[in-house]
């Protein structure tokens, strides 16, 4: 089985942790990134999208110019480009890559966060109009005459592209938690993204979008991709002392940037709590327990409101690569890891975990059996080294 890797961009070194509250691309640090990334046997990475935030598609465009075979993920709302030309902007990165683009569909899980740009329809509309938008974008990727199309939301009439993506088409992600979004993902999506949740909650929103697929007249399913925030240290002991130390920082506002406060930049209300299913999810679970099945931790996901993907891998690198197969054990095609120390740990995923999943899967391919998760040179070695430096 072949399992591929996704990380999340970074534009500067600013992260949850280190207070930096800079918005400006450091372009060096930027590229640096990226090439990680890239070297470090990363498949795709997410180009992340907020009201107040870098266009992704110029972003997304600047990654393929610096790396070699990493795909980037274009994070859309559909509110924020007609379908047409979002067609064409992806076809044209496409092309520009070689073939490398993805599209990340976010139908809106804020009102208030949507509202900063001006959409103010409900959620049952929104994934209303998401769906709608997906065909569009077919259509404009197949049809070689011009089309017209008269739907609930976009009208235009005899509308042709020239721009066709280099494989045809371009894979489409959707996410989320809720019947809508799996209604969508099921009938539409080439990939659905979830956060990552204990392994039975896991497999009961596989069954759900494989259901809805199948009620679509599919014949294939969705390929699924879980998203973790990982922590990983030398030993069992210093990754859970890493991570309460993450936590500290998480929950005490003071410590962090108010860029970087996910609650603060979401909008996320400390009252009634989210509004969006995957999150309220997130913090449901959290409250049964902090620690899930081998490895999953929750406590991260209270700390900031669940505003994103938030739940923690923690142990070392055998121990999380083995919760890792877990989720590939389940049916889980793609794996979302990004970490807190954005770059250090892009590193040592690359180093340390990517490689331990990939030999597992190597090993089973090769024999039939499963095996142990074997260690690589030790990180704390790697650790020690980069302390010093």
């Amino acid at each position: 089985m072949t399992v591929e890797f996704i990380s999340a961009i970074n534009v500067n070194p600013g992260n949850e942790l280190n207070g930096f509250a800079s918005t400006a691309i450091d372009h060096p640090y930027f590229v640096k990134y990226a090439r990680a990334l890239d070297e470090g046997g990363f498949d795709y990475t997410l180009v992340p999208y907020g009201s107040g935030g870098h266009d992704p598609f110029t972003i997304a465009s600047a990654i393929t110019q610096h790396t070699t075979h990493l795909k980037p993920i274009v994070a859309l709302r559909p509110n924020t480009i007609y379908p047409t030309v979002a067609a064409k902007a992806l076809a044209t990165l496409d092309q520009l890559s070689g073939g490398r683009a993805v599209v990340h569909f976010i139908a809106g899980g804020n009102d208030h966060e949507q509202a900063r740009e001006g959409d103010r329809f409900t959620k049952d509309e929104r994934y209303a109009r998401q769906h709608e938008y997906i065909e569009i974008l077919r259509r404009v990727w197949t049809e070689t005459e011009a089309f017209d199309h008269k739907g609930e939301f976009y009208s235009f009439e005899d509308f042709v592209s020239y721009i066709r993506p280099v494989n045809g088409t371009i894979p489409i992600s959707v996410g989320g938690s809720s019947d809508e979004a799996y209604r969508t993902g099921g009938q539409l999506g080439d990939i659905f993204g979830l956060w990552g949740e204990p392994l039975a909650d896991t497999q009961h929103q596989i069954d759900r979008i494989a259901s809805e697929a199948r009620k679509a007249g599919r014949t294939d399913t969705p390929r699924t991709w879980v998203t973790f925030r990982p922590i990983i240290a030398p030993t069992e002991e210093l990754a859970w002392e890493k991570a309460h130390r993450i936590l500290e920082v998480l929950k005490d506002g003071s410590k962090a940037s108010t860029l970087w406060n996910a609650k603060k930049f979401l909008n996320t209300n400390t009252t009634t709590g989210p509004a969006n299913v995957g999150s309220q999810r997130l913090l449901e679970i959290a409250s049964r327990g902090d620690l899930h099945d081998r490895a999953l931790w929750t406590p991260t996901a209270s700390a900031t409101g669940a505003a994103g993907a938030s739940t923690a891998l923690v142990g070392t690198p055998e121990t999380v690569a083995a919760a890792i197969l877990d989720y590939v054990d389940l049916g889980a095609d793609l794996i979302s890891i990004r970490g807190y120390d954005n770059y250090n740990d892009a590193i040592d995923y690359g180093r340390f975990l990517i490689p331990l999943v990939r030999q597992e899967l190597a090993h089973r391919e090769a024999t039939g059996q499963r095996g142990e998760v074997v260690a690589q040179p030790p990180l704390e070695d790697v650790l020690r080294e980069r302390a010093a430096s």
